[in-house]
């Protein structure tokens, strides 16, 4: 999987111009599922522009209530039907909007009861990376985030793996570095869940992914795709990661 959180950025008639530039070469691509997640006004734009090809469609975010005086909120009962996945847990909503795993968890529960596959982030700090507390604050993230969700509801689940780092930065993590951090995401899973279910979950790499250092990456074999931020945005760029992990997975 190529993810493309375009966070928020692009106007409608922007995402309509975008998606415009995508499909007619992403569709050509094979052996990789594309995920677009434009901004929330955009959403039934993109939902019409996408319906006949095999780009799929996710939010950004999600609230963990139906409906209910939550002004400003979208609920999974308005995404349903729309979107196939959702981003849950980013680095930017726990740090920007104090989101915790306990959060993390109701809203991934909200999403699955609406047949919502979670895309869910984990991610270290550089204070924490660099006091060497990686595996126990990612270990804990994903153990809380998916507390009381079963096998069966694991069955879609996406996990993207972000160290907060290399967001923005331009300071990505090398491709080996990230096999070994997403490896130990894995085996986590499978003392969460089973060894079944781990092995089927794609990890996605969601730090400073661009079209430069993509093949080094998807070439791992822990790591199962990209959550891809700016570069999402540069159509031209974006086509060539999709195509560069089409090859490397072939």
């Amino acid at each position: 999987m190529i993810a493309a959180n375009w966070k928020m950025n692009t106007t409608p008639s922007e995402a309509q111009t975008l998606v415009s530039q995508l499909l007619p070469a992403l569709c050509d691509i094979t052996g990789v599922e594309v995920l677009l997640c434009p901004p929330f006004i955009s959403t039934v734009l993109v939902t019409e522009l996408i319906k006949n090809s095999s780009v799929r469609l996710g939010a950004q975010n999600t609230y963990f209530e139906d409906k209910g005086a939550f002004t400003g909120e979208i609920s999974p009962v308005m995404l349903a039907g729309m979107c196939q996945y959702v981003l849950l847990g980013h680095s930017e909503r726990r740090g920007l909007f104090g989101e915790s795993n306990q959060i993390v968890n109701r809203k991934i529960k909200a999403a699955v009861k609406h047949a919502l596959n979670p895309v869910l982030c984990v991610g270290e700090s550089l204070e924490e990376n660099d006091a060497g507390r990686t595996d126990d604050v990612l270990g804990a993230q994903l153990r809380q985030s998916l507390e009381g969700i079963s096998i069966a509801e694991a069955q879609g689940l996406v996990v993207a793996y972000e160290p907060i780092w290399a967001i923005g930065t331009g300071r990505a993590a090398s491709g080996a570095q990230a096999n070994v951090t997403i490896g130990m995401l894995r085996s986590t899973l499978a003392g969460i869940f089973d060894e079944a279910t781990a092995a089927s979950v794609r990890i996605l790499y969601g730090g400073s992914a661009n079209g430069a250092n993509i093949a080094e990456f998807v070439s791992q074999p822990e790591i199962d795709g990209a959550l891809v931020g700016g570069a999402s945005l540069k159509s031209d760029e974006f086509i060539s990661m999709v195509k560069q992990a089409s090859t490397a997975k072939g």
